[in-house]
């Protein structure tokens, strides 16, 4: 998963929300930017932000705000916004206290070390990147009802779900990004699935087309009843299971019943004066972040100017050292050891820095990174809210690629993930994002991908 990296800032709140102009006139209001002293919600999609402020509006908290919002996201950002999917979310209350949520998704039971491998041990890269196969078990849903549970001031469970419901049921007015992402990818939606509607029509599809999703409509109402309950078992976990079966993919009842999202310590550093509240593995964000941060600090970024070359050399290159040690390191930790205060002690940081040319690129083989193109996408979403009494919640969420494995549940109207591409499939390959991940990050029945 991308741009998994969580981090709050207290002293300054402020936000802003961008969006590439359209032509014609985009169907929803643009908000360029914007400052509050009370409270805000940010998110992907226009009609994501009003679900999550309608409920601040109504009583609920930032984690009220934020559940809606996602679940919004899901009809409306259909790209990355899921429920077939999974992530990450960061929780700060006004009382100081900060806690971390892990629903990332997992490695079905059935799945094995080499699955993405051909006779010769080489790596058969579309198998892990589209298609059923390439699913991991959803956790969205779960970690909805998690943070629901333990922090909800709301109480209101189909409230906070009401909106996609509404939104997925009458349709919306599509942006022109969706409907470019939606035409782009038509002909693997139909490779996929054996009816790939509503996605798939005959026309083309353009800005301010009616999207309306029946079956997602149904599937979240089963989920509002039901709680996560209703996605894990019942009809729509048959009918996951079905889909499955019919592209030979892995994930079964069992493997749905199972799933559970976990409350983790999150990563909290210094930097200056800043407090940096993160995601622990089974994100590698919050390391590499505090990893980049602790490598920067002894260096006067300030006086280099923002985006000058001393400031830039100096950051890829602590970037370069912290993506070396995601590498080799960084796994589940649930599955794997992850050296977690070694890698954040200080003076490993200055020693890793040690080599540092502020003159000169280093070597990447020296510092044991791999050579990769970057690729940078919005596949990938991230939700920020802060309520009037100080609560922050942070949460990112994806399917991994744009609509992630392209596979719709039939039935159930929904998209499910491509995340086992982000495991290491063979120790030195990268995966789609050029990432290379070693045996801390290899496929094992029930891990969490990196």
């Amino acid at each position: 998963m991308k741009r998994s990296i969580f981090f709050w800032i207290f002293s300054i709140v402020l936000i802003s929300y961008s969006c590439r102009t359209e032509r014609p006139e985009p169907p929803y209001d643009i908000v360029q930017s914007l400052v509050e002293d009370t409270s805000m919600v940010v998110a992907g999609h226009p009609l994501a932000v009003r679900a999550g402020a309608d409920i601040l509006r109504a009583g609920g908290n930032a984690v009220d705000a934020a559940i809606a919002v996602q679940f919004a996201l899901a009809v409306v950002y259909p790209r990355a916004g899921n429920i077939g999917g999974g992530g990450f979310m960061v929780v700060r209350l006004a009382d100081g206290s900060a806690a971390a949520l892990d629903y990332r998704e997992k490695a079905p039971a059935a799945a094995h070390r080499d699955m993405y491998l051909d006779s010769t041990g080489a790596v058969i890269e579309s198998l892990s990147k589209e298609g059923h196969l390439s699913v991991g078990v959803p956790g969205t849903v779960a970690g909805m009802e998690a943070a629901y549970r333990k922090y909800s001031q709301l109480k209101d469970w189909p409230a906070l779900v009401a909106p996609a419901i509404r939104l997925a049921e009458a349709g919306f007015a599509i942006t022109q990004s969706e409907a470019d992402r939606l035409n782009h990818f038509k002909e693997q939606f139909k490779k996929w699935n054996k009816d790939a509607a509503p996605f798939v029509r005959t026309l083309p599809w353009k800005m301010g087309d009616k999207l309306v999703q029946k079956d997602l409509a149904a599937t979240l109402r089963r989920i509002s009843a039901q709680g996560a309950k209703g996605f894990y078992e019942g009809p729509v976990a048959d009918l996951i299971v079905a889909e499955m079966q019919r592209g030979r993919g892995l994930i079964t009842l069992e493997d749905l019943k199972n799933y559970r999202a976990v409350w983790r310590q999150p990563i909290i550093s210094q930097y200056k004066n800043y407090g940096i509240i993160t995601m622990p593995p089974s994100s590698s964000g919050g390391i590499v972040l505090s990893q980049i941060l602790g490598m920067i600090e002894p260096w006067p970024v300030g006086e280099y100017g923002f985006q000058k070359a001393p400031a830039v050399h100096l950051i890829a290159e602590a970037e370069r050292r912290a993506y070396a040690d995601r590498s080799k390191y960084l796994g589940d930790s649930d599955f794997y050891p992850v050296p977690l205060d070694s890698l954040l002690d200080e003076e490993y940081l200055r020693m890793r820095m040690a080599d540092f040319d502020p003159h000169r690129a280093s070597v990447s083989d020296s510092i044991g990174s791999g050579k990769f193109q970057h690729l940078e996408s919005f596949e990938t979403t991230h939700t920020s809210v802060v309520d009037g009494a100080g609560n922050a919640v942070s949460v990112t969420t994806t399917l991994n690629l744009n609509y992630g494995s392209k596979v719709i549940v039939t039935g159930g109207g929904f998209f499910l993930n491509d995340e086992m591409d982000d495991f290491s499939a063979k120790p030195g390959v990268p995966n789609f994002f050029g990432l290379i991940g070693a045996e801390a990050n290899a496929i094992q029945p029930g891990k969490r991908m990196l």
